[in-house]
């Protein structure tokens, strides 16, 4: 069987780096990678640390590029990665421009399509934009569903999905895990990473350590000044030290070293590869985010998840209690980070809580589907069956 795997960005490539992984060790199956670089340089960090090797890329990125422009290169140069491979399936991932393209282009040459991590759903076609429109196309046009939980599995059945869906649980948490074996494993490799941040105090007798990421372009303009000026106003009061990761996008990068460059208690760092991350998440004592992906990986270490978003499609998380939606308004941003600052046994509390988003096998469940083998699929300990409310309102309807 051969599998071509597509994928354009850091987040994709890390929870798809341990599917390619088990494909390219399963008998008979023929593993082929395009990579189209709508990330670039931030790709290549997670090629290189899982030993990937795309046969295919399409450096489609260009400096402030639009989402059709984007998507019109992507078309063209996926197109012709199609007719020279001839997959007898094409493997997307998540939300992005990449995999809306990519199943497009297959569904149009009638090649079969897996989505992994399919069914994830706000319930509102802008929030997040524009990839909550992405991911119901690629739904759409798949013939497998690789859903991460049963309440992604319950929103695709609302929409007359049934019959595809396979429960894995979530790759990202894959990655987590074989992340943190080689980082508890191999100390030189920890205390290296540890050395490049000797602006952090001591683990465990230093100030707590708010991890802030943000890059949602529904953000861009107002919301990330909002942002930074919350951001400015928690370093003044000295009580955590703050370190952000800066997303390489101009609409990102702009508002945050205007307003954070030079501000007190705050370290901005250029994007950081895979383990280096990781390890800031373990050090972490709150993590302030608007990413996806981070929604599942922060709590399944156990720490306090704070979504600078007003939905979110893992509402598994909401009801489970490991993350809580703060939206963009500078005075709740500030409010509940220092809730949690303040409240020591609250942020142990978080780590008590049930992730419900992966026991590090979604990868093998998925390969398992793909070649007709048995497995079992995933069981979410928590909210079996659970359908975000806005799709739970219009089924009552």
């Amino acid at each position: 069987m051969r599998i071509l795997s597509i994928f354009g960005t850091r987040p994709e490539a890390i929870k798809m780096a341990p599917l390619v992984k088990r494909l390219e060790a399963e008998p008979g199956v023929q593993s082929v990678v395009c990579v189209t670089g709508q990330h670039q340089s931030m790709l290549q960090q997670v090629l290189d640390l899982f030993g990937i090797v795309p046969a295919h890329n399409l450096a489609a990125m260009t400096t402030n590029q639009t989402l059709n422009g984007l998507a019109a290169r992507l078309f063209t140069g996926l197109d012709d990665v199609l007719a020279a491979e001839q997959p007898e399936r094409v493997l997307v991932h998540g939300d992005t421009t990449t995999s809306m393209a990519g199943a497009l282009a297959a569904f149009h040459r009638r090649i079969p399509v897996g989505h992994v991590e399919a069914g994830l759903r706000t319930g509102n076609l802008f929030e997040p934009w524009p990839e909550e429109m992405n991911r119901r196309v690629v739904d759409v046009v798949s013939d497998l569903l690789f859903a991460p939980t049963a309440s992604s599995q319950a929103n695709l059945d609302a929409e007359a999905l049934t019959g595809r869906v396979v429960v894995t649980g979530n790759t990202v948490i894959d990655a987590l895990r074989l992340m943190c074996e080689r980082l508890d494993s191999d100390t030189a490799m920890r205390e290296r990473i540890d050395a490049q941040f000797p602006f952090l105090e001591p683990e465990g007798e230093g100030r707590p350590l708010l991890l802030v990421t943000g890059h949602r372009r529904e953000s861009f303009g107002a919301g990330f000044e909002h942002i930074c000026a919350a951001l400015a106003a928690l370093a003044q009061t000295g009580k955590m030290q703050i370190v952000y990761p800066v997303h390489l996008n101009p609409n990102v990068r702009g508002p945050v070293l205007a307003t954070l460059g030079n501000a007190p208690n705050v370290t901005l760092t250029d994007p950081l590869d895979y383990p280096e991350f990781v390890r800031l998440m373990q050090r972490a004592a709150i993590v302030l985010t608007d990413s996806g992906g981070v929604q599942e990986e922060a709590p399944a270490l156990g720490k306090p998840v704070l979504v600078m978003r007003d939905v979110t499609e893992r509402p598994e998380a909401l009801a489970a209690g490991t993350v809580k939606l703060i939206g963009t308004d500078r005075v709740a941003i500030e409010r509940a980070v220092l809730e949690l600052v303040d409240d020591e046994e609250e942020r142990r509390a978080f780590a008590r809580r049930v992730n419900p988003y992966g026991d590090g096998h979604a990868s093998e469940r998925i390969v398992a589907a793909l070649v007709g083998k048995p497995f079992t699929p995933f069981a979410s300990r928590a909210l079996p069956g659970y359908l975000h409310p806005v799709l739970a309102a219009r089924a009552d309807a």
